[in-house]
C-alpha cells in the first residue's frame, strides 16, 4: 500500500491523460459546468501529453506516482513560463480522485521542490485556479503565497481565472500539508 514515485516515461502518458481528466472532473466540477468538463476526454488528454512531452522532455520533468502498481498521480514541472532563469514553474499535481487525502499530493509536491532545488533553482511559482479552495489550501500549507498576479485560462468554453503562488526553495522542505487535493496549477 505504499506510494513508490518515479519518472515518467512515454508508456506512461496515455494513462496520465485519463487520470489528468478524471482529476480535473473531480476538483473542479464544484465551480465549473458540465460543459466545460467534458472535453477533452481522458483520450485527448493522453495524446496532449504525448505531444506536449515530446517537445519539453529536455527541460521538463514528469513523475509518477503508484501505488501498488497503479498510477494515482502526477507531478510535472519546468522552467518559469516568464523566462525567469532562477525560477521553475511547478505545470501540475494531480492525483485520481480516489487518492486524495492520502499524503500523495504532498509526496508529489516535496519531490518536485526537490527537484527544482537541484536544477539550481532559488523559487518556485505556479499557477492554481482562483475558484480551487482545496488546490490553494494544499499550496498554502505546503509554505507557497498568492504574488497578486492573475491571468484567465480557457477551460473549455470557459475563461477561469488563475492565480500565480510562489516560494523559495532555499534550504529544506518546507512541506507542511497534511490533506491533498488535486491541483491543476496549469490545466
Amino acid at each position: 500500500m505504499t506510494v513508490t514515485l518515479r519518472p515518467a516515461t512515454t508508456v506512461d502518458l496515455m494513462l496520465v491523460g485519463a487520470l489528468h481528466q478524471r482529476s480535473r472532473v473531480a476538483a473542479y466540477s464544484s465551480f465549473l459546468p458540465a460543459a466545460a468538463l467534458a472535453e477533452p476526454t481522458g483520450a485527448a488528454m493522453g495524446s496532449y501529453w504525448v505531444e506536449r512531452w515530446t517537445w519539453e522532455h529536455d527541460d521538463h520533468r514528469m513523475t509518477v506516482a503508484e501505488r501498488d502498481g497503479r498510477l494515482v498521480g502526477f507531478s510535472y514541472l519546468g522552467p518559469d513560463d516568464e523566462g525567469d532563469p532562477g525560477t521553475g514553474l511547478l505545470n501540475a499535481i494531480h492525483l485520481d480522485p480516489a487518492e486524495r487525502g492520502r499524503g500523495t499530493g504532498r509526496q508529489l509536491m516535496v519531490d518536485a521542490l526537490e527537484a527544482m532545488r537541484s536544477r539550481g533553482w532559488s523559487r518556485a511559482v505556479l499557477w492554481v485556479l482562483r475558484d480551487n479552495a482545496r488546490a490553494r489550501a494544499f499550496y498554502e500549507r505546503g509554505g507557497w503565497a498568492a504574488t497578486g498576479q492573475i491571468r484567465d485560462e480557457r477551460i473549455g468554453p470557459v475563461a477561469v481565472p488563475q492565480l500565480r503562488y510562489a516560494r523559495p526553495l532555499c534550504g529544506s522542505p518546507d512541506v507542511t500539508a497534511r490533506r491533498d487535493g488535486p491541483a491543476g496549477p496549469a490545466g
